[in-house]
């Protein structure tokens, strides 16, 4: 019997060595908490304070979600990260999906550490996309985009529908993320699921091509589909960014995947 999907924040303190530091994570559209709880238990129990907030109109209702605008969502991590770095030395950005592409706001607008991001979203390829504005006054939703995992039996607790209200401001915000990503410093990897019937690469190449001044690290991952924080490479994320975290903290390059796994920005 599977339980309820936990779609509360989390908060943790630094209970680690060395620099104080912390790390902002942030779920995905339509999403929770409960589907990046496990990768921010993990970071907390490597010793890193730990936010992650419940973005508005998330984890109630999709009509809730409706009634959003994508401002509303980057204030809730933006408000996080202003938590941690009150108390920290160091911050780190982390997220999934939607999430990734808020990490990447936070990136450009606050000085990170660094930020990780799994299979993130910057290009809505839907061909209704654009029509967003004009079609959520005559439809209010469509099919989730919910549970995309490889491994058997999970749920990630996402909603049952997707409000086409919603999807225009995310729309909207994917844009002017874009349009932030040269101010991005601070050395980004990316974990990238080979299958992912979300997020496609069109995503990834549109990230290339706008983080011209920060290190780029792809970690591909081949057994796991869009939500891997939820899938048979969750393991590998969670260790992966804790490895990363500290590398960057202490001002080392973030180390290297096999050859097989790894690309750079200009693979």
């Amino acid at each position: 019997m599977s339980t309820a999907p936990d779609h509360s924040p989390f908060s943790s303190p630094f209970t680690g060595d060395g620099p104080r530091t912390g790390v902002v994570v942030s779920h995905g559209f339509t999403g929770s908490p409960h589907g990046v709880r496990a990768w921010a238990e993990s970071l907390a129990a490597a010793g890193y304070a730990v936010r992650m907030p419940l973005l508005a109109g998330h984890g109630t209702s999709w009509q809730e979600l409706a009634r959003t605008r994508w401002q509303d969502w980057h204030a809730g991590l933006d408000a996080a990260y202003q938590e941690l770095a009150a108390e920290c030395d160091h911050v780190v950005v982390a997220g999934l999906s939607m999430g990734g592409a808020l990490a990447l706001r936070l990136a450009a607008t606050r000085p990170v550490a660094g930020a990780v991001l799994v299979n993130p979203g910057l290009v809505i390829d839907d061909p209704r996309a654009p029509l967003a504005g004009i079609l959520r006054f005559v439809l209010k939703s469509t099919p989730a985009i919910a549970n995309d995992i490889l491994k058997a039996g999970v749920d990630e607790g996402a909603y049952p529908r997707t409000p086409v209200a919603a999807a225009h401001e995310l729309n909207k915000m994917f844009k002017d993320t874009l349009r932030l990503l040269p101010k991005v410093t601070a050395p980004v990897r990316v974990y990238r699921s080979t299958v992912d019937h979300v997020v496609s690469d069109a995503s990834l190449a549109a990230l290339r091509r706008g983080l011209v001044n920060a290190p780029l690290e792809v970690i591909r991952l081949e057994n796991s589909y869009h939500v891997a924080t939820m899938d048979n490479d969750a393991p590998r994320i969670f260790s992966g960014t804790a490895e990363f975290i500290n590398a960057v903290v202490h001002g080392q390059a973030p180390g290297a995947a096999s050859t097989s796994q790894k690309e750079t920005a200009d693979d």
